[in-house]
């Protein structure tokens, strides 16, 4: 389907919860991925879709740019000096646009499942899912913005193809998606953040820097969901919360959690130390 294509306003009429987070996964060009974003956001808040389970596509849709790269063939750069801090913000928007789509696939690809003690999510769950990828929509406009203010824009840096990993590694199992999702790859985020903004600031990208704080102020509310998420259905199904992220983490995500922790953010956003320091030394 062309992006022309998808770029058409959903049916409303009889559409699903399902159908329209498909949707924004199946759209390929990624400004428009991101508008068809806010709206599937808007008819879920207006009251326009039902709960509906409906299948999820096992990849996303991606634009023909960026070329797309195996993480350890991806260029090395420094991000000094505008090239480098146009590299840096194009780095993260393709992690925004990756964003969007896990947000609206976890939505979507659970609806229906019994998957708390023998029953289905609460409508709760799909509200702050939507949400995330709406806000997660709005930081990939603002960092795009942002790239052409700098006169490129997405897709003029490979990016590398690893980040739909974690979503393939978890399409069957809710609490590996939020263990490995918000709760390793969001909470990173608030790890390096901050100095990202500092540097920014530092050379005098202010714009950029505010962009950047807004990102983490939203993705704070984003760990916070995945980690009352993560514990609302372990409680259901009878499980220690601790020892079953610690378990899920060690299967599905390749890699290791890197200290230093920012333990004041994650602390807010309600993900405890005795979570992920048992995992750093690994």
């Amino acid at each position: 389907m062309s992006s022309e294509a998808l770029s058409a306003p959903l049916a409303i009429e009889g559409a699903s919860l399902a159908e329209a987070a498909r949707s924004v996964l199946d759209c390929r060009d990624a400004d428009e991925k991101a508008r068809r974003a806010h709206e599937v956001a808007d008819l879920w808040r207006t009251g326009r879709l039902d709960l509906q389970p409906g299948e999820m596509p096992p990849r996303p849709q991606r634009p023909e740019r960026p070329q797309l790269l195996a993480p350890n063939r991806m260029p090395r750069r420094t991000f000094k000096g505008p090239r480098g801090r146009f590299a840096l913000l194009h780095s993260l928007a393709h992690i925004e646009l990756n964003a969007i789509d896990l947000a609206f696939d976890i939505a979507g690809r659970f609806i229906g499942r019994n998957v708390c003690g023998g029953t289905s999510l609460p409508r709760a769950f799909f509200d702050d899912w939507i949400k995330v990828g709406d806000e997660e929509a709005r930081h990939f406009a603002a960092l795009q913005a942002r790239l052409v203010a700098m006169g490129g824009c997405y897709g003029d840096l490979p990016a590398h193809d690893g980040l739909w990993q974690a979503a393939e590694e978890t399409k069957d199992d809710l609490l590996a998606r939020l263990a490995v999702v918000p709760l390793v790859l969001e909470a990173r985020g608030l790890d390096v953040t901050p100095p990202m903004i500092e540097r920014l600031t530092a050379a005098g990208d202010h714009e950029s820097a505010d962009v950047l704080r807004m990102i983490y102020r939203d993705e704070q509310q984003h760990v916070g969901a995945g980690a009352r998420w993560f514990s609302y259905v372990c409680k259901a199904d009878k499980l220690d919360p601790g020892v079953t992220f610690q378990t899920l983490v060690r299967k599905h995500f390749r890699g290791i959690l890197k200290p230093p922790f920012n333990v004041a953010a994650r602390d807010a956003a309600g993900l405890e130390r005795s979570f992920y320091e048992p995992l750093a030394s690994r």
